[in-house]
């Protein structure tokens, strides 16, 4: 018979699990450091022995990495999702950043789905803060604070969708976002009037959340992010043209 004696569960092995799930459900973020050891192993109510053991595992495996005097980090897994070759040629070619809108909008819309029918009431209270710390936000002449809460936005509504590939694959997607590998994202926030259409459309979308609409919930953010790539189309031509015009002006001062 296929039964064999069951063993009792090494301490260590119960933490590694434990740490695991919330790096895989993304409760832990990659950069984000770990409590002190004697805090953490009171907390998991296991010995400093235990602990380090599932450190040292937990590190072979390259979920976390050790900083001299700083303490312990969770890796930067997602640092591996794109080659720093691909990263050049996403950051050098304009027709990676409509891809980048393109998918987005596929996969946004489908979080936000997930999350109408799939997310605890809870989830969608994180979703319903944040937007009220953008409506704070907005106040403020500088829009770096408002920029970073969008992206928050966006990732807390593929949080509510309780699906952890996507979860981690949009973070990659958002952390290249957030260096300025496809476009400049406070760019979208400097003039009012677009502050405030994007402002309304996140409202819009929070609202089809709240209301637990899966198809009004994907059509809003399909409209945002269409609205996003239009704003970025102008921009672009606006760029053109004044280069045009600085062209012209430094031939008109030659003549």
């Amino acid at each position: 018979m296929p039964f064999e004696k069951i063993q009792s569960e090494k301490l260590s092995g119960a933490v590694v699990r434990q740490i695991e799930l919330l790096i895989l459900r993304g409760i832990l973020r990659p950069g984000e450091r770990l409590p002190a050891e004697r805090e953490l192993s009171e907390r998991l109510g296991v010995s400093r022995p235990s602990l380090r053991e599932a450190v040292a595992d937990l590190q072979d495996r390259g979920l976390l990495t050790s900083k001299a005097g700083a303490g312990i980090y969770v890796a930067n897994v997602l640092g591996s999702a794109f080659s720093p070759a691909l990263v050049k040629l996403f950051a050098d070619h304009d027709e990676a950043v409509f891809d980048y809108i393109d998918f987005r909008r596929d996969m946004e819309g489908l979080a936000a789905e997930r999350a109408a029918r799939l997310g605890s009431d809870t989830d969608l209270k994180v979703v319903d803060t944040i937007l009220q710390k953008m409506e704070a936000a907005h106040t403020k002449r500088n829009p770096a604070d408002e920029a970073q809460l969008d992206a928050e936005f966006h990732l807390s509504i593929i949080e509510a969708g309780h699906n952890v590939v996507m979860l981690h694959m949009m973070r990659s997607m958002f952390d290249l976002l957030r260096e300025g590998v496809f476009y400049n994202r406070q760019m979208m926030f400097k003039q009012r009037a677009t502050r405030d259409t994007l402002l309304d459309q996140h409202r819009a979308i929070n609202t089809a959340l709240q209301s637990r609409n899966p198809v009004a919930a994907r059509k809003a953010v399909e409209a945002h992010l269409s609205y996003v790539e239009q704003c970025l189309t102008d921009l672009k031509k606006t760029e053109q043209h004044e280069e045009i015009a600085r062209q012209r002006l430094a031939h008109e001062k030659e003549r």
